[in-house]
């Protein structure tokens, strides 16, 4: 009998910025997936607090004790980039029940264009239940305590923002 495949998954996400839940994610992710490709979404139709090169610098920042998480920024159809990368599932967070609608048409649309690729849904733990990455660019602004929001290395990038 062949060996099996290593079980590789994408995580993909603006991570603008990255938080407490991407990582609590990530690392549920890792204990399931032999690899986890954090794949950090270049948009130029938002605009974003980060450019794509400095969050992904942000989360290699953030994930020194995970050693199967690589992060790469792709462009393009998702799909497209988990094929070219040997993926076979996506993992996506899920925090409360009005992620699930957007996240549902998602992974239905995903599975269209590529039939061989699973959606993989993990539920954040309840202490991250309410932290976005939106609520902590507000928070921000106003000059709010983001500390029990995000990692240090976040924290300090976005004291220089």
């Amino acid at each position: 009998m062949a060996p099996e495949s290593p079980k590789i998954a994408l995580y993909p996400g603006s991570f603008d910025p990255f938080t407490y839940g991407h990582l609590d994610i990530l690392e549920r992710a890792c204990h399931i997936f032999d690899t986890v490709i954090v794949t950090v979404a270049r948009n130029s139709s938002k605009r974003a607090l980060f450019s794509s090169e400095e969050k992904k610098a942000l989360v290699e920042s953030c994930i020194g004790h995970l050693p199967n998480v690589r992060v790469e920024i792709f462009e393009g159809l998702l799909v497209d980039y988990a094929k070219s990368s040997g993926a076979g599932a996506l993992v996506r967070g899920l925090r409360q029940v009005s992620d699930f609608d957007y996240e549902f048409r998602m992974a239905f649309a995903n599975r269209r264009l590529a039939p061989e690729i699973e959606t993989v849904f993990l539920m954040t733990s309840e202490r991250h239940a309410l932290i976005s990455a939106s609520i902590v660019r507000e928070i921000h602004s106003h000059q709010g305590d983001i500390t029990s929001f995000v990692p240090e290395p976040v924290f300090k990038a976005l004291q220089n923002k």
